[in-house]
């Protein structure tokens, strides 16, 4: 398995989205969720991805739920120094102000120190090799938070500091404060607003980007049915919900370039992420995230996968015929594109 680099991070040129070992898609339990684990870093696959919110929160807790954190400790204990390990902090439990109104997010950097200590203790490690801020505080200038983090990375409990759902001008002010090596947002053929101003600024910026949610949360690889989506939040949202019907003739598209290849849509949607970052300047290592060993392997076969000319505006095509938008509750600004 040949590495890539986001920054002066080296990391394998596809990672894992622990997201997926939680009960966010369905139930699994820790022990093979692990088992999934140790057979996608076998495999080359060495940079995971979580965050101090992901996984089911524990009875009468308060703040981000921390169990997907807890559920890797086991693993790390025994493979650290063979993975690079990716968190996030910044999305809380929701919480009420002083005026009565709820947010989501907590960016104050004496909550960056905090929720870092958190992180480490849960994990079981001593230095995170890259810290998100999971999403902006509107209420908390993004140069205090970043020079919270900033903090971390000095004191030797972070190695690289990265930023998820920020819009470009967002990124230029917290790049100015300390070097970003990451940006994560959602990217996919589904999914490419962070193409008119994000990903041109990570060009310019020479900041990697990881695309999260690579596979459209499972719709892009054409494995789903209705039914199996009807018991999570995803049937809530637009695109896999109102308009599934309507958005079923993207994966005619998807699979008509898979059987050109011989290939899986899993693979042809990896492959076109890897060839459009390439076209536009960025390093883009995408995160897909899956419950079972050969679904992560199966990723990898988009490494091999050589998309031409006529492939690649086949599938941009798919750009104009998305019914639904991206986001995944009510509020527009949520996402990066809400807010450009």
């Amino acid at each position: 398995m040949t590495t890539t680099h986001l920054g002066e991070l080296s990391v394998s040129p596809i990672g894992f989205g622990c997201m997926a070992l939680s009960h966010v898609y369905g139930g699994t339990t820790d022990d093979s969720a692990r088992a999934t684990l140790g057979a996608a870093v076998n495999a080359g696959i060495t940079f995971l991805d979580t965050a101090d919110v992901y996984g089911e929160p524990r009875e009468g807790a308060t703040g981000p739920a921390g169990t997907n954190e807890e559920m890797l400790a086991p693993f790390l204990a025994g493979r650290r120094e063979e993975v690079q390990l990716a968190t996030k902090f910044g999305i809380t439990a929701i919480r009420t102000g002083t005026d009565g109104s709820t947010k989501r997010t907590n960016g104050r950097p004496d909550y960056a120190h905090q929720a870092c200590e958190a992180s480490l203790n849960r994990l079981g490690v001593e230095t995170i090799d890259l810290y998100y801020l999971h999403r902006p505080d509107p209420d908390v200038p993004i140069e205090e938070t970043v020079g919270a983090m900033a903090e971390l990375v000095a004191a030797g409990k972070v190695r690289h500091i990265g930023l998820s759902e920020v819009t470009a001008e967002e990124l230029r002010r917290a790049h100015s404060t300390h070097p970003i090596t990451a940006l994560q947002s959602e990217w996919s053929l589904w999914s490419r607003d962070v193409e008119d101003h994000v990903v041109p600024t990570c060009a310019e910026l020479g900041i990697g980007f990881v695309p999260y949610s690579p596979l459209g949360r499972g719709f892009l690889t054409g494995t789903l049915t209705k039914e199996q989506v009807a018991g999570d939040f995803r049937s809530g949202t637009e695109r896999m919900g109102q308009a599934w019907d309507a958005n079923q003739q993207i994966l005619d598209i998807i699979a008509e370039v898979a059987r050109r290849h011989d290939a899986t849509n899993a693979q042809v949607a990896l492959a076109w992420l890897l060839h459009r970052g390439a076209q536009m300047g960025v390093t883009a290592v995408p995160i897909p995230g899956s419950r079972k060993p050969e679904r992560a392997l199966e990723n990898l076969g988009a490494l091999d996968l050589t998309l031409d000319a006529e492939d690649m505006g086949q599938l941009d095509s798919i750009r104009s015929l998305v019914e639904g938008t991206r986001n995944i509750v009510d509020n527009p600004t949520w996402i990066s594109s809400g807010r450009e």
